[in-house]
């Protein structure tokens, strides 16, 4: 585009007719110095840590193998959701740290951040993966107990007598 000055609008006119291609990426690779991904998932009260880079497909789980440390099928069927859906099952080695909450909150936070992994190291599979939902934080958590109540909505049981 020309470096021109606008003194009216009809110059402004003339300038609206020129067309600006921009050639910028819509997302970046982000990794770290190891050539790893980084992201962090969230599911009710659980917090994972999971990085990922290129390899045979091995999944790590606070140091333990994750046939060892989920050993449910669904939970690891839960875990693996994110790479069949990017079609990518195999391809790369996952370390995960995860604390807090029980089992089934630290699987679906384990999803949570390999998908946003996944996201930071090939942008191109956000579409695949906002679609299922996995990238969306679950947001729901238990609900605090109140005052006068048994629980958080449950109440005494009443007598009339």
């Amino acid at each position: 585009m020309s470096e021109t000055t606008l003194s009216s609008l009809s110059d402004l006119k003339d300038a609206a007719g020129e067309t600006v291609v921009q050639t910028t990426p819509l997302r970046e690779q982000k990794l770290d110095k190891h050539g790893r991904a980084y992201a962090t998932g969230k599911r009710k009260n659980a917090i994972a840590r999971v990085w990922i880079k290129p390899g045979t497909g091995r999944i790590s789980v606070n140091g333990r193998d994750v046939g060892v440390y989920f050993a449910r099928p669904v939970l690891r069927m839960i875990i693996q959701q994110p790479l069949v859906v990017a079609k990518r099952s195999g391809q790369y080695d996952l370390v995960v740290s995860v604390a807090g909450g029980g089992l089934s909150g630290q699987a679906g936070a384990v999803r949570h951040g390999l998908s946003k992994a996944l996201t930071h190291y090939e942008p191109e599979l956000r579409s695949a993966l906002k679609r299922e939902g996995f990238l969306t934080r679950d947001s729901r958590v238990v609900e605090r107990k109140k005052y006068g109540k048994r629980k958080a909505r449950r109440s005494f049981q009443f007598s009339k007598r």
